[in-house]
């Protein structure tokens, strides 16, 4: 059976000692586009446009750095304890989506207390964003011919020729265009209810949601974590577990908290 063969360069372009890479160049299209749905978001509910720019730092420095930390304390620990300078050789790679989406969430917290607004709100509607940002990601990554799929004979398989001759899953597509269903499923919930959702709720459901697809999507994975190689689970799905737990006691505490409001 012949097979997609992947074998972009990951450089986009260099001029002179400058080097841009395609990698790059998604992670900055999906801040753009984060900051874009963001922007409708507050436009349509009156917000002061101003506060973007603040809160589009506090973001990108938690994600960045928690995914950074993440990556370091849920996959290799073991190497980063043992050599802690290399924690902050972020050019060598190594990026965790879960610690990413913990550091945002700090990050928003701050952000909230410091301006004095709502917390769950702030949440719902940087979910929402998140989503959207999760599908270039992991397109990313795809590009990148990183977090391979299992070998895999299906008529889709991929051959990433760049790390062997092997034919995978391309559980990166499956995630990225996972995530982006999950945001169109968002983005209709909020324009239908906006105001009428209950604080909290959106930001469950993306937990919910995110969070299972990412448990299915890890068994067509590679295990990325030694220290599970001899357990059945991989580490993006136990790391996934309570974000999933909490996604579904937020959405019964914000409804049970809306009905009591109400």
């Amino acid at each position: 059976m012949h097979h997609l063969v992947w074998d972009l360069d990951p450089v986009f372009f260099s001029i002179g000692p400058l080097t841009v890479h395609w990698y790059g160049v998604l992670f900055a299209t999906a801040i753009l586009s984060g900051l874009q749905v963001m922007k409708w978001i507050f436009q349509s509910e009156k917000q002061d446009l101003a506060a973007l720019d603040n809160l589009l730092v506090y973001i990108v420095i938690g994600v960045i750095v928690g995914a950074r930390l993440g990556h370091c304390f849920f996959y290799e620990p073991g190497y980063y304890f043992a050599n802690p300078l290399k924690i902050l050789a972020i050019w060598e790679g190594g990026l965790a989506s879960h610690g990413g989406g913990l550091g945002a969430i700090i990050a928003a917290g701050i952000y909230s207390k410091k301006y004095q607004m709502n917390f769950l709100w702030l949440l719902d509607r940087l979910a929402i964003c998140t989503a959207l940002f999760g599908f270039f990601v992991r397109s990313a990554n795809f590009v990148n011919s990183e977090i391979l799929g299992t070998p895999s004979n299906v008529p889709w398989a991929v051959i990433f020729a760049r790390i062997d001759n092997v034919a995978r899953h391309p559980s990166q597509l499956y995630e990225a265009f996972a995530y982006l269903s999950i945001f169109f499923v968002l983005m209709f919930i909020y324009k239908i209810k906006k105001a009428q959702t209950p604080k909290g709720s959106i930001l469950g459901i993306f937990l919910i949601l995110i969070f299972t697809a990412r448990f299915l999507i890890e068994m067509l994975k590679e295990k990325q974590a030694s220290y599970t190689a001899d357990i059945a689970l991989t580490a993006g799905q136990m790391l996934s577990i309570p974000f999933f737990i909490a996604g579904i006691l937020l959405v019964i505490w914000s409804v049970k908290n809306n009905n009591k409001t109400n």
